[in-house]
């Protein structure tokens, strides 16, 4: 069972993610994503783009990174093998692209359990990194991702 103090807890920005470009072409390719500004850097530069842009998905790339603490926390109560992905949305406020150094602040917005039965959404607010430090933390925010995990208890 899903341990319900974690609501509201907020978990410190995450080291960074830096963003490349053949990880955009593989996850590009992994989801059948075919537009060239994913694949082809003059393509992308003649969008407008300053490098590849990565298909809208791969924010769940990073944003797993930072669930990663949440999830593997012991006091939070989560068995991943009993996880299934409920919900998952995507707020750009911009592109990502390759050269970005992403971080991450995960939000535990909402545990809920009725029964056997846990329901917990988390927030990953992602930003580019700072610029006068690797570990300075949230700079310009770039997308937002929510995640909401059925936790299915031992009975269930």
């Amino acid at each position: 069972m899903a341990n319900p103090d974690f609501q509201g807890r907020e978990y410190p920005a995450t080291a960074p993610y830096s963003v490349g470009r053949e990880k955009i072409r593989e996850f590009a390719d992994a989801v059948g994503a075919t537009d060239p500004a994913h694949h082809d850097l003059v393509a992308a530069r003649g969008l407008g783009y300053p490098d590849l842009v990565a298909p809208p998905t791969f924010a769940v790339v990073i944003a797993q990174r930072a669930e990663g603490q949440y999830v593997s926390d012991p006091e939070a109560g989560i068995d991943f093998s009993r996880v299934v992905h409920a919900d998952e949305r995507f707020t750009h406020h911009r592109p990502i692209v390759a050269g970005d150094e992403l971080v991450t602040v995960l939000h535990v917005d909402s545990v809920k359990s009725r029964g056997p039965l846990s329901m917990v959404t988390t927030r990953c607010e992602i930003f580019a990194a700072a610029s006068d430090s690797a570990t300075a933390g949230p700079g310009t925010p770039v997308a937002t991702v929510t995640s909401t995990l059925a936790v299915r208890g031992e009975d269930a």
